[in-house]
């Protein structure tokens, strides 16, 4: 191997060494798991960070972060470098401010937003392993439920998000994403509004376009579920109940549409469909807050390419 490569290698391993082993403290901004392995597939003792609290970080490895957890005994865990902010030059530098902290790009209020409200019997066709999908829990039967509320255009995604943690949300490790702060009474509306949220879909919704929305996920999520409630609510709502199994039109959603929320509104509203089953209403909404009503005029009217689907019932579902 020529010197001038050999000098090369030998700077690197001298530089980089001392951050792959070195030890420093690091202060929890997050409620974060703390997972026996990298793949984040087991945390036995239900261990969590706790915000505010010291931790001694032991290593870093593959984008995570080895930290001495204080139970009973003391255990080593792997974490996310999102969850610290950390005491110390072997700190990640895009780690030391906590998301929900972060300054969003969506304080204007003339944003416009995607509302996505998933037919939940049309989903678990395809996805009849996942926790939401099970019998025991699924409760999202015969409902049009929250998949997201997503800031445009489309590129506005991650507004001061961390790189870790944009990693391991394209990686769909979502159940490694730091949980965002919401209050009791939210959460339970998730378990049914949400169901996703049983298999993390909160924690990538949050990521990926709440931070756009609002630097508050507690006002991103309560917006959400409230605008969910009320389309699943009206006449749309209902017509999906009443017609399991049958075929519907774009064009008679719309009416119904136009009914509940105001003349005009109907161009705000498209169907998307897979293997002839409606999988998705997608609502077009200007501004920020939970009145559809007034979040509608002004919105851009969306295309849609799927003009029927069949609503798909629970009966279904594959077992």
């Amino acid at each position: 191997m020529p010197k001038g490569m050999l000098r090369t290698l030998f700077y690197a391993i001298l530089f980089f060494t001392p951050l792959l082993q070195a030890r420093f403290s690091a202060v929890a901004t997050e409620t974060c798991p703390a997972y026996n392995d990298l793949r984040h597939s087991r945390n036995s003792g239900d261990l969590y960070l706790q915000p505010g609290k010291s931790y001694e970080v032991l290593r870093r490895h593959k984008g995570q972060l080895l930290v001495k957890i204080p139970a009973t005994p003391i255990v080593q865990r792997w974490v996310d470098p999102a969850c610290f902010t950390a005491k110390g030059t072997q700190a990640s530098s895009s780690t030391s401010t906590p998301i929900e902290k972060r300054h969003s790009t969506a304080e204007k209020s003339d944003l416009t937003s995607l509302l996505v409200l998933s037919w939940h019997n049309a989903f678990c066709e395809s996805h009849a392993n996942r926790k939401e999908c099970r019998p025991l829990g699924n409760r999202g039967a015969n409902h049009l439920v929250l998949h997201g509320l997503w800031p445009q255009p489309a590129s506005n995604l991650y507004c001061g998000v961390p790189a870790s943690a944009k990693e391991a949300d394209r990686s769909h490790r979502w159940r490694s994403l730091p949980e965002p702060k919401l209050s009791s009474a939210t959460k339970r509306l998730l378990l049914s509004a949400m169901p996703g949220s049983a298999s993390g879909l909160e924690r990538h919704e949050w990521i990926k376009h709440g931070t756009c929305y609002d630097s508050d996920p507690e006002r991103f999520f309560h917006d959400a579920l409230s605008l969910t409630r009320q389309v699943d609510r009206s006449m749309l709502g209902e017509y999906l109940r009443s017609n399991l199994g049958k075929r519907v039109t774009l064009a008679h959603l719309r009416k119904l549409f136009e009914r509940s929320f105001g003349k005009g509104t109907g161009s705000r509203l498209a169907m998307e469909c897979r293997r002839g089953l409606l999988q998705e209403i997608r609502i077009s909404i200007r501004g920020k807050g939970d009145d559809l009503k007034k979040l509608l005029p002004r919105a851009p009217t969306l295309h849609s390419r799927c003009q029927s689907a069949v609503v798909d019932a629970p009966e279904r579902y594959r077992k």
